[in-house]
């Protein structure tokens, strides 16, 4: 059997050992490959992982053989979705591998703006030491009011760290999770986005990227936050107008940003729409890897190999995500916690 996984630049020696333990031809593309490139690798393939690239339904249909496509990782956008279904080829994520590992990654792109900590460490690197002047002022965790823009399994570890940990307030936007569940994770529910972005002197975004979310974060948004308040997103670069997101932090209009995805990735220096946020003392731009640490990764390798193993071994798929694009359909796999 022939199985190929797409960026390869995303190091999984576990998996692609694994595999090659099963006797498979492993393939192994880079990020950015062409459709027409990819859609010939896949021509004789059994199976398809991919994390970052587009799998197009002209991909999917240039791969007769194609028994199922694995996303190791969660977010499913990148996947033409009823393109496998008219096929019957199952799609299945690894979804549930580093929820408090992202939330983790985010609680820390806040508070280390919080404390300045990006312009800090520059100004010690270069002068060797600073005085307290009013620039180098932090702010507290404590007594701070954040927003958590979608209130699913990563929003809610992010609500136990800053509300039970440090003592913020909480409010919480996301019309699909119901109060109780938010007031059990501590969470004061909202149904007012632009009344929780007024209120808060931190946001962060925990929402899937659908029709309904993306560019939630416009520039009427961005306009309700207050001149010190800072967003953080570690989930879709989409939720976020990033072209208003510029424009509101060079302005000076709100307080900073940590991001660590983004519409177009990679980042560069130059000639990308974000590329005017590099060096800026309260921003930090985060390369897409909030996930990736020792512990998540042992565990979306591991998770990754029994879903592939299901897979070739012509068992069905155990879909775990609640995610409706997944659970809508019915060939070659079985639902699962």
């Amino acid at each position: 059997m022939k199985v190929v996984r797409t960026d390869r630049e995303l190091e999984c020696p576990e998996i692609d050992t694994g595999l090659r333990a099963r006797g498979v031809d492993l393939v192994t593309l880079p990020d950015g490959i062409p459709e027409p490139d990819l859609a010939n690798a896949v021509a004789d393939a059994d199976l398809l992982l991919m994390c970052y690239t587009p799998i197009t339904a002209r991909v999917i249909d240039a791969a007769p053989r194609l028994k199922g496509i694995v996303k190791y990782g969660v977010g499913i956008d990148a996947i033409d979705i009823p393109a496998a279904m008219r096929r019957g080829i199952p799609v299945v994520n690894v979804p549930d591998y580093a929820e408090e590992t992202v939330a983790e990654g985010a609680f820390a792109l806040m508070i280390a703006l919080a404390k300045r900590l990006p312009g800090i460490t520059q100004a010690m690197t270069r002068d060797g030491w600073i005085w307290p002047e009013q620039r180098w002022l932090g702010r507290d965790i404590s007594g701070a009011t954040l927003g958590l823009i979608g209130c699913g399994k990563i929003g809610r570890s992010m609500a136990r760290m800053a509300g039970r940990g440090f003592r913020a307030r909480v409010v919480g936007f996301d019309p699909g999770v119901d109060a109780a569940t938010m007031r059990a994770a501590g969470i004061e529910k909202a149904d007012d986005l632009h009344a929780v972005l007024r209120a808060c002197d931190f946001v962060s975004l925990h929402c899937v990227l659908n029709d309904q979310t993306r560019g939630l974060i416009g520039k009427h948004e961005l306009a309700c936050l207050k001149p010190s308040a800072i967003i953080v997103n570690v989930s879709r670069g989409a939720l976020i107008d990033e072209a208003a997101l510029v424009e509101a932090i060079v302005a000076g209009r709100i307080g900073g940003a940590g991001l660590d995805v983004y519409s177009v990735e990679p980042l560069a220096r130059s000639g990308h729409p974000m590329s005017a946020l590099f060096g800026r003392d309260n921003v930090i731009l985060f390369p897409h890897l909030t996930f990736f640490t020792y512990e998540a990764m042992r565990r979306l390798e591991d998770d990754t190999l029994a879903r592939c193993f299901e897979i070739l071994e012509g068992r069905p798929v155990t879909i775990r995500s609640h995610d409706p694009r997944l659970r809508a359909q019915t060939a070659g796999i079985v639902f699962g916690r």
